[in-house]
Order: structure tokens, then sequence, then C-alpha cells
């Protein structure tokens, strides 16, 4: 199938077949017209990613040509060509919005290079808008973590980056699903290529199905210009599927053939379009039951689940919240113009306490609230608002299908916690050996965080 559709525009054939047959080998669809008004009207009826036209036709040139092109869509490339080449004529061309030029006579590879270069700078510009309009956003971030299952997390990660496998982040809201997905890819061989994200729970049907595939214009009323999707935007690198789950039926089954086949065409358009694109999805939904009520493809989910990374929510890996406080506070410092120099003890038991149904999302927002807020060098607990839930301070934190070991870790940090994090206190409370405390620290990756002092 082709790569691209170029469409040709000259009023000498053997010049017009010249090109054509270097498209062609390049292997692009080649459609052609043998003067500017027949040009026009081919690509006002039929959209080209690349036009290629004659300087020097009657009655209209290629000037005029590239001028009607672009009036029709703003975003087309067109490439003029002349035997009559100056230095003024082609500046004249470029100003007026041509992708490139070429003097007649060239060589065939001439005619592909320009094309390439036209094509590759188009996308790149695409590119540069949405991940300046990403970072604008304040997307960037890093996993942040020592415990045993985000040491898990982090191998996986690991083992999965370089392979081209579709990956699966699965987890509760805020346990940081979309930095693992950037993790997957800045560790990969595609870390220099796209990394292009879309939130699948935030747009409508129609909406997201542009969005991801790319539409041409008048697809719809409001498409004015061609759009490149987001599948496009990351071809070579990752495009990480946020809230999977969100997608309608209607659009899953175009997902799953773009998938499959690597393939897909823009919305109004009949050109398919080949990506190598590595997608990585997220989802914070039982994904099996939606399948089991209907509103999830069963095919669609296999495809998915090729390899699955489940996030821990925050209260299962307690031994993490300090450093995640320190981070935070940092980050929050410099992103704000603070100086706020740390937590008081009794914030820092209030966070360990607290149950965190906001996992790892909620921790962040409470310490960046706090740093703008306060006018202290210390945060102290009244500079939060985190009130344990009644079945939490009813049973001390301990919830109905609970593992023993995820109860004696709680109980063991919050006697730490109760002791000022005194190991020979807490293990004197606890009725165990300070060894064998020493032993569940290190289990826990907490080894260097408390002393023995009596």
């Amino acid at each position: 199938m082709p790569k691209h559709r170029i469409l040709v525009i000259d009023d000498e054939p053997l010049m017009r077949e010249y090109v054509e047959e270097a498209m062609v080998r390049a292997g692009h669809g080649v459609d052609m017209a043998g003067g500017g008004e027949e040009g026009v009207a081919v690509f006002d009826a039929k959209r080209h990613d690349v036009v290629i036209t004659d300087l020097r036709m009657t009655p209209m040139d290629g000037l005029e040509v590239l001028r009607r092109v672009l009036a029709i869509d703003p975003a087309a490339l067109v490439i003029i060509m002349t035997a009559y080449g100056t230095i003024e004529t082609a500046v004249a061309a470029l100003k007026q919005g041509a992708a490139d030029y070429l003097l007649k006579p060239f060589a065939p590879d001439a005619v592909e290079v320009a094309v390439s270069r036209a094509l590759e700078r188009s996308r790149l510009a695409a590119e540069n808008r949405f991940l300046r309009d990403e970072l604008r956003a304040g997307q960037a971030g890093t996993l942040v973590g020592d415990s045993a299952p985000m040491r898990e997390v982090f191998a996986q990660i690991k083992r999965v980056a370089d392979s081209r496998a579709t990956v699966l982040i699965r987890g509760e809201t805020g346990t940081g699903k979309e930095l693992a997905a950037q993790a997957i890819h800045q560790t990969g061989a595609r870390r220099d290529k796209p990394f292009i994200k879309v939130n699948c729970a935030a747009l409508s049907a129609g909406i997201l199905e542009s969005e991801l595939f790319g539409h041409e214009r008048g697809a719809f009323t409001g498409a004015h210009e061609r759009k490149i999707g987001r599948f496009e935007l990351a071809d070579g690198g990752s495009l990480m599927l946020d809230e999977v789950s969100e997608i309608g039926v209607e659009l899953q089954s175009k997902l799953l053939r773009a998938l499959q086949e690597r393939e897909f065409e823009r919305v109004g358009g009949t050109q398919t379009i080949p990506v190598d694109t590595r997608i990585i999805a997220t989802s914070n939904r039982d994904l099996e039951k939606a399948v089991e009520k209907g509103v999830f493809r069963e095919d669609l989910f296999f495809r998915l689940h090729v390899i699955t990374i489940t996030l821990p929510p925050l209260r299962e890996r307690r031994e993490d919240i300090p450093a995640l406080m320190d981070h935070f506070l940092a980050r929050s410092n410099r992103e704000n113009g603070r100086n706020v120099r740390g937590f008081t003890e009794e914030t820092r038991k209030l966070f360990l306490d607290y149950e965190w149904p906001g996992n790892v999302r909620e921790l962040q927002n409470a310490v960046e609230r706090a740093v703008v807020l306060s006018t202290d060098a210390m945060l102290t607990p009244e500079h939060f608002q985190l009130n344990a839930s009644p079945a939490s301070r009813q049973d001390n934190g301990l919830v109905p299908g609970m593992t023993v070991a995820e109860a004696e870790k709680r109980l063991i940090l919050r006697t730490l916690a109760h002791c000022g994090d005194n190991r020979t206190r807490a293990a004197a409370m606890l009725g165990i050996s300070v060894r064998t405390l020493r032993n569940k620290l290190k289990e826990y990756g907490m080894q260097h965080r408390f002393s023995d002092a009596v």
C-alpha cells in the first residue's frame, strides 16, 4: 500500500511521468494533472500529502497553484519545480508557503529527498506543537519509591522497555500510571522518538476518534483543515492511551484494527496510513468486569493485556511516604519560589497514619497546597486537612481483606511513629527483639530511617 498520496501538476507529459515513476519507486501513490486549474480541482476533491507543481505553466502558474492550494488547506505541502529557477523566484515561492524548491533537471533521488524532507518537517512541526502544549500543562514527573512493591514495578518497566509489546498499566486513580508509562518510553529504545498521550476519558467519542486517527478537511463540521492524529504523531515512538476503558464500543473496533494491523485511515479519508507506534494503555477500572458487561470488547482486552504492570496504592507502600513528602516539598518550593524547610515529626506521623484514598496524587496536592499557603518554615499538621475515615479510626487502619503481612507492617510503622522512630523502644512495645525489627525494616526497605538510641 502507498506510504503517502502525491499530486503531480505539470503541463509536460514526460515530466509528469518522470516524477510519477520516482514517487512510485519510493512507495507513494500518485495522481497527475496537466495544468494548474485541473490540479487545484483534483486537490480540492481529494486531499494529497504533497503537491509537486511546475512553476512555468499557463494560464495558471505554479505560484498561483501554491496560493490556491494553501487557501484550500493551509497545512498543505507544495514543492515547486522549474527549469527557469533564480534565487529570487525560489525565495518568493518559499515566502509564500512552499515546502521546497527543485531546479530542473533533477535526478529521481532529488525529488524523493525533497518529498521525504517536507513530510518529516510537517510531522515534526505537529509533534512540537503537541509537546509544547503538554509542557505548558505541566505533565512532567518522576516515579518515586524504594518499597518492595515499587522495586518490582521498576524491574518490570526495565524488562519491557525495549520490547515492542503493548503494555497495560493498571492501578487506582493517583497511583502514577502516567509516570510509569513515561518511564517505559524513556527507558526503552524509543526514547528519542515521540511520547504522545491522549486522555480517553476526557473526550467525546467523535472528538476522540479525530484525536487518535486525525481527520481530513471537510470530514465534519468545523474540520477546516487536515489534522494529524496522535497515532501518526507517535510513529516510531509510543502512544499512551490514558483510561482506555472509557473508549466507546463503536470506536473500540477501529482501535483494535490499528493495534493488530498497525494501520488506519483518518476520519473522512480513504488512504491507509501504516505506523510503527508502541501502545501503552492505562486503566483504573476492572476491565474483566467491563468485558462481562459488554461495554469493552474481549478481543481488544486480550490485545491490550499482552503485558500488565499493576501499580500498588499508597496504603500498600507506606514506607515510601517520607520520600514522597520530601520529593514533593522540594518540587513545590522550586516551582512556587518558596523556601519551606520541612515537616515536623507530628506531620510525618500524620502522613503515615492517613489512608490516602487519592494515593500519590492526593499527597502531592496536599504538600503543594501547604507550601503555597504557609508562611512558616516548617509544615505542621495544622497546614493539612487530612481526616482519617471513621472506619480507619475504629480499626486503626486495618481493612477487611488486608494481608497479615500488610497488617503487621502497619502495626510496626505506627508503633515506630509513636516511639519517635526509636527502634529499641518500638521493639520493646511490640514484644520482639531489636534484631527482628531491624530485619522487618530491611524487608520494607526502611532500615536507614530509624535509630536505636534509648
